[in-house]
């Protein structure tokens, strides 16, 4: 297994073209940009907000919880042409199987947005983490001006 950066979102900012994301570990911080829906969703998860009907982050939430499966951890495990690839691990245990663990391929977004509905660790491999470029040396900033 790979050396892994626990990482936590840190700053959800609109742009002309969907949201920025600012992921860190306290000392640095990484920005990548999704679509306006998933920001949506992962905006409405992070304030607590319930919507009037579940989005499709939470309909997925309901069916791994139908089926006994939760959320184990969300990795970011590398970047290829300027776009950031993420393996979502499921785990799920009951009397007849036991316990069963199944690694699914999948955008970082949904990676967020499930992991801060299920409370679920994000991670960034190490390797990739140390490539990326600091935003808040990149902007001038300290950890302390991006908003909660």
């Amino acid at each position: 297994m790979p050396d892994l950066v626990r990482v936590e979102p840190i700053a959800l900012l609109p742009t002309q073209a969907g949201c920025a994301v600012f992921l860190g570990d306290g000392e640095k911080s990484i920005v990548f940009y999704i679509d306006p829906a998933v920001g949506i969703s992962i905006n409405a998860s992070l304030s607590g907000q319930l919507p009037p009907r579940p989005l499709t982050h939470d309909l997925f939430q309901l069916a791994l919880k139908g089926f006994g499966a939760n959320v184990s951890r969300a990795v970011i495990v590398r970047m290829e042409n300027e776009v950031y690839f993420a393996r979502l691990i499921l785990e799920a245990e009951n009397e007849i199987m036991e316990r069963k663990i199944v690694e699914l391929d999948a955008r970082p977004s949904d990676c967020i947005a499930l992991a801060v509905r299920s409370g679920a660790p994000l991670y960034v491999v190490r390797e990739l983490w140390d490539t990326l470029e600091d935003m808040r040396r990149e902007t001038g900033q300290d950890g302390d001006a991006f908003p909660e």
